[in-house]
C-alpha cells in the first residue's frame, strides 16, 4: 500500500478517533442537541459541493420517493442516532462512547441478517461473539459507572447499524454513492432536528419539558459561537464530521472495503489513548481487556475467509485423523470454482456459436444475390 492510499485510511481513522474527545470538549459550551444540528448542518453543506458533482456527471435524478428514503435515513443517524451519541458523551467517559460506536458494524451485519437475510459466515458470527464479550467486558454489568450514558451510547452504536444498512440499500436504488448519501442525509436530519429546535420554543411544549430535562427545553440554534468556540466548531463540524465521512467513503473506493475497515479497527484502540492523554481519563483494567477482546473481532471481520483457511491449515497439519473433513471442504471450494469456470466457459461457447451462425446467414444472403 503506497503514502497515497495509507492516507485515506489515517487521517479518517485519527479524526474519528478524536471525535468524542472535540464533542465532549464542546459539550460543556454548548447545548448537546444545538451541537448535534450545527455540526450536521456544516458538515452535510462541506460535502454537497461532491455530491452535486456526482449527481450531474452520474445523471442523478431523485424522485419523491427517493426524497422520502433520504430525509428517513437523515431522521435515523442525525436525530435519533447522532442525539443519543451526543447525550451519552455527556454522561460516560469519551473513550468507552468511542469503543461503544465502533462497535456499530457488527450490529450492521446483525440487522441485514435479521431484515435483509443476509448470509452470516462463521468468522462474522466469531467476530459478533467477541465484540458482545468485549462490550459487556466494558460495561461490567456487575459495577455499572454512568450506566445511562452507557447504555445511551449503545443504543446510539445500535441505530447507527440500522444507518449504515439503510443507507447501503436506499442509495443503491436511488443511484446515489456512500458520500453523496451521506451528505444529503445529513442535511435532511439537521433540517428535521431543526424544526424540533423550533418546536420546543413553542411555550406549551416547553413547560411539559420536566426541569431535570432542561436541555430539551428552548433548545437555541447558534448561542455559544464566539471567536473562541469558533475553531472548535470548524474542527468538529467540517473535520471531524464532514471530512471524517467522506474520505471514509473515499478510502473504500481507492483501497477497498476491506482495508477501510482499519478505520474503526484502529479506533477502539487508538481513542482511550487519546482521552487518556488529553482529558486524562485513566482506562481501567477491564477497558484495556475488553478492547483486546473487541480488537480480536475486528481483526477476524477484517480477515475473514483467509483466517478461517488458516485455521483449517493449522487443523489439518496438528489432527491426521481429520483430513478427510478438510479435504472434504477443499473440494466443495474447488467444485464452487470449477463451476463458475464451467458457466465462464459455456457462455463464451454460445457467443461463438451465436456469432458464427449469424455470419452463415449472412454468407447465404450473399451467394443469394
Amino acid at each position: 500500500m503506497n503514502l497515497k492510499k495509507l492516507l485515506y485510511i489515517l487521517i479518517p481513522t485519527f479524526l474519528f478517533s478524536s471525535m468524542e474527545i472535540a464533542l465532549k470538549i464542546a459539550g460543556g459550551q454548548f447545548n448537546p442537541i444545538e451541537l448535534n444540528f450545527i455540526r450536521f448542518l456544516i458538515g452535510g453543506l462541506a460535502l454537497l459541493p461532491f455530491t452535486i458533482i456526482h449527481m450531474k456527471k452520474n445523471n442523478v435524478k431523485i424522485t419523491g420517493s427517493g426524497w422520502g428514503r433520504i430525509a428517513l435515513t437523515g431522521f435515523v443517524i442525525v436525530v435519533l442516532s447522532m442525539t443519543l451519541y451526543q447525550l451519552s458523551i455527556g454522561m460516560a467517559k469519551a473513550s468507552v462512547i468511542a469503543i461503544m460506536l465502533s462497535a456499530n458494524p457488527i450490529f450492521g451485519l446483525i440487522i441485514g441478517f435479521v431484515f435483509l437475510r443476509e448470509k452470516l459466515s462463521r468468522t462474522n458470527v466469531l467476530a459478533l461473539i467477541l465484540t458482545l464479550v468485549g462490550l459487556l467486558i466494558i460495561i461490567n454489568p456487575f459495577n455499572l459507572n454512568g450506566a445511562m450514558g452507557i447504555m445511551l451510547g449503545l443504543l446510539s452504536s445500535i441505530i447507527f447499524g440500522v444507518y449504515g444498512v439503510m443507507s447501503r440499500v436506499y442509495g443503491g436504488k436511488i443511484g446515489l454513492n456512500g458520500l453523496s448519501m451521506t451528505c444529503l442525509a445529513f442535511l435532511f436530519g439537521a433540517g428535521e432536528l431543526g424544526v424540533l429546535m423550533g418546536i420546543s420554543h413553542i411555550s406549551a411544549v416547553s413547560s411539559a419539558i420536566p426541569s431535570n430535562y432542561s436541555e430539551f427545553s428552548n433548545i437555541p440554534f447558534f448561542q455559544g459561537i464566539t471567536l473562541q468556540t469558533f475553531p472548535l466548531i470548524l474542527y468538529i463540524s467540517i473535520l471531524v464530521t464532514g471530512v471524517a465521512f467522506g474520505l471514509y467513503f473515499l478510502s473504500m473506493e481507492k483501497v477497498g472495503i476491506l482495508q477501510a475497515s482499519l478505520i474503526f479497527l484502529v479506533k477502539p484502540a487508538l481513542a482511550p489513548v487519546l482521552s487518556l492523554l488529553i482529558l486524562g481519563e485513566a482506562m481501567t483494567g477491564n477497558t484495556i481487556f475488553g478492547i483486546v477482546v473487541i480488537l480480536l473481532g475486528s481483526l477476524v471481520t477484517l480477515m475473514g475467509e483467509k483466517m478461517a483457511y488458516k485455521v483449517m491449515a493449522i487443523f489439518r497439519r496438528n489432527n491426521p485423523e481429520a483430513h478427510q473433513e478438510v479435504d472434504e471442504l477443499e473440494v466443495v471450494k474447488d467444485k464452487l470454482e470449477n463451476s463458475e469456470l464451467a458457466k465462464g466457459r459455456k457462455a463464451a461457447e454460445e457467443a461463438v456459436r451465436t456469432k458464427l451462425e449469424e455470419k452463415s446467414e449472412e454468407n447465404d444472403v450473399t451467394s443469394e444475390d
